[in-house]
């Protein structure tokens, strides 16, 4: 006897739900959870907590640094200068170049003349050596022997200078500026001090050259200040006292 197969219900719609389908909100066959069609996408990155169209929130650096946006706690991030950027460690004093620096040139003179000497007596004869090539090596001789003796170093700094220059003034001092220069046929080192009184404007000025070597006076001038200083005055009152 035949058996009957039923047939479907043609007026049924089909069933939009498959137990334990992708769609539904059971566990996938590998045991995983999958999410519902109202849920996050299946495949698609965790969502963070903020709103999606407003202002992203700075955490903290993987270093652990603050950064220059606000963080979730309201507190204000600071921007920091690396080590050798920051002023404060660096030492800002000056030192002028000692006069002894002249010695090193001229031992080096000296050097280059002797091996020149040296090359001269050696290929004597040849045609890569004649009377100029030693004749320049005794000129590099004596030129390095005159930066040797001119070379003394300097038993007076700038801030001594400026202490012997105000002592030949005679009155008290605002603005001063020294620059080292050199004197004679030996090349003896000088300090140029230009000094003016402390007044405003200033009205007094000099001049005072004070040896580098024993500290002692070469020569002083003093007089009154011609300078025209009114236009610095009143620049100067406008900039303390703000806009």
């Amino acid at each position: 006897m035949a058996e009957m197969t039923p047939e479907p219900n043609e007026g049924a719609e089909p069933s939009d739900t498959a137990p334990n389908g992708p769609e539904s909100g059971g566990p996938a066959p590998d045991g995983s959870a999958r999410s519902g069609p109202n849920g996050l996408e299946p495949d698609g990155p965790a969502r963070s907590g903020t709103a999606p169209d407003g202002p992203a929130r700075s955490g903290p650096a993987h270093d652990g640094s603050a950064t220059g946006v606000s963080d979730a706690d309201g507190g204000e991030g600071t921007d920091a200068l690396p080590p050798e950027l920051i002023p404060s460690g660096f030492d800002d004093s000056y030192r002028f170049p000692d006069n002894s620096r002249r010695r090193v040139a001229g031992g080096l003179y000296v050097v280059l003349g002797a091996a020149a000497v040296v090359v001269a007596v050696v290929l004597d004869g040849s045609v890569l050596v004649n009377a100029g090539f030693v004749i320049g090596a005794a000129g590099l001789i004596l030129i390095g022997l005159y930066y040797i003796q001119a070379g003394q170093p300097l038993a007076v700094d700038e801030g001594g200078a400026l202490v012997a220059a105000v002592r030949a003034v005679g009155f008290p001092v605002g603005h001063a500026s020294a620059r080292l220069g050199w004197r004679g046929l030996r090349s003896r080192p000088t300090w140029r001090v230009l000094l003016y009184s402390n007044d405003t404007p200033p009205a007094r000025r000099g001049i005072v050259l004070v040896d580098g070597l024993d500290g002692g006076i070469v020569a002083h001038f003093t007089e009154d200040n011609p300078e025209d200083w009114s236009d610095i005055i009143e620049e100067s009152g406008r900039s303390d006292s703000g806009p």
